[in-house]
């Protein structure tokens, strides 16, 4: 089948889509449904929402009521009224879920100031612009060595064999994680977001057994460092300011959970968002084979196009008019960045994956503000490695996906557990 016809075919599937949308009653539209994320059939409640409702009120929900933001600005408005809209846990946390995807735990992504401040900066150094450019060599040549064992002409799961692999080495690094039960920083970061419903999914009994198998593993970890001269690793570095030194087990647990999963999942979705991407636009991938230096433009244009964040939840601590609606105190706010990042109104033919696009950091998968993502340098130098070394051993369109991906069953994650691909080289 060639691009034309799976052109047509895809417009006619988005034209059936969008009948059955316009026919669901406004007020009864719940975009908080995993199932539309994991079938990737959201996009056109999304943009419904958008046109019609931009802040809406979804009533009744398996996460009970909640506020929509859809559009650019309004999220853009919320991010920057922190003193109003509150990521505290004791006030429901950053996640659809309550209390931060219902595990119970602290984490200072979900504090507001001046606690989250305080513990951010105990780990900010790890992050920053020289300790990343000390790193690039190490993952780069990591990079080299996972591209290089790739089997040629075989289909295998890029998510497993490369995604996965490449951002698990790298969480293990900023950890000082023992690298032979790297795998287990995976598993940990699965299990916790795994939602009710999805495949991965056992209890909730079994995620607070194996996380707290994690907080075992790094409590012997933090114990070891304590002991020893600050070191450049997350661990040490917490286990030796004082804005985090005498944390409880609970926020231990949590701000693991948290570096975990942003340094793992995010990342690995976006690269294997990258490959579908290409795969989905072979005119943009002849374009940066032709031309390697717009991977700068490439990266957050793919981090854009993928969204690997879909949504953050804020708790107004207040009354607040939101476009026009009246949100009250007490209520649930979830910015859905995943459709901010396709508004018409803030960015140009949002729906296009464009690698030179004139202003490709104009997205909101990091958030903004005052918890605006730690950790968005580290995840873009990442993806500009991979896709350097990509194109330096197959300088010619190559990588070719051959079957459907699989998604996750969430709407806070947009990733995937699967992407079958192969590695055919002229």
């Amino acid at each position: 089948m060639n691009i034309h016809q799976n052109k047509v075919i895809e417009s006619a599937v988005s034209a059936a889509v969008q009948k059955a949308v316009d026919a669901v009653p406004l007020d009864e539209i719940n975009v908080s449904d995993p199932g539309l994320f994991q079938s990737n059939s959201i996009w056109a409640y999304f943009e419904r929402l958008r046109n019609e409702d931009p802040v809406h009120y979804c009533k009744d929900s398996d996460f009970g009521p909640f506020w929509s933001i859809t559009k650019y600005k309004d999220i853009m408005e919320v991010e920057m009224n922190p003193e109003v809209f509150s990521s505290a846990t004791e006030n429901g946390g950053i996640t659809i879920i309550d209390d931060n995807l219902g595990l119970g735990v602290e984490m200072f992504i979900a504090m507001d100031n001046p606690k989250h401040d305080g513990q951010r900066k105990a780990v900010n150094p790890m992050l920053s612009a020289a300790t990343l450019a000390r790193l690039e060599d190490t993952i780069r040549e990591r990079t080299q060595k996972v591209l290089s064992e790739l089997p040629i002409g075989k289909t295998f799961n890029w998510v497993q064999e490369v995604s996965i692999e490449l951002t698990t080495l790298m969480l293990a690094t900023l950890f000082d994680f023992p690298l032979e039960d790297r795998k287990l920083l995976t598993h940990w970061s699965e299990v916790a977001t795994a939602m009710p419903g999805a495949a991965n999914y056992v209890s909730d009994e079994y995620k607070m057994q194996e996380l707290g198998k994690c907080l075992e593993y790094f409590t012997r970890l933090w114990e070891e460092r304590a002991k020893l001269p600050p070191a450049p690793d997350f661990i040490s570095m917490m286990a030796h300011s004082g804005a985090t030194n005498k944390m409880t087990p609970n926020q231990f647990l949590g701000n693991l959970v948290l570096l975990i999963v942003g340094g793992n999942d995010t990342t690995r979705n976006s690269m294997t968002g990258s490959i579908l991407a290409m795969s989905q636009n072979p005119d943009q991938y002849k374009k940066l084979c032709a031309n390697p230096k717009l991977v700068d433009s490439m990266v957050p244009e793919v981090i854009r196009w993928q969204t690997p964040l879909a949504s953050m939840r804020r708790t107004a601590v207040a009354d607040y008019e939101l476009g026009g609606k009246q949100i009250k105190k007490g209520d649930k706010v979830i910015m859905w960045y995943a459709s901010a990042n396709r508004d018409e109104e803030a960015i140009e033919t949002p729906e296009e994956f464009i690698i030179d696009r004139r202003r490709p950091r104009q997205h909101l998968a990091f958030g903004f503000g005052v918890h605006r993502c730690l950790g968005n340098r580290l995840a873009e130098m990442q993806i500009r490695v991979l896709w350097e070394e990509i194109l330096k051993r197959w300088p010619e369109p190559c990588i070719d996906v051959v079957g459907e991906p699989k998604r996750v069953y969430s709407c806070i994650l947009r990733g995937y557990e699967a992407l079958p691909v192969r590695i055919n080289p002229k």
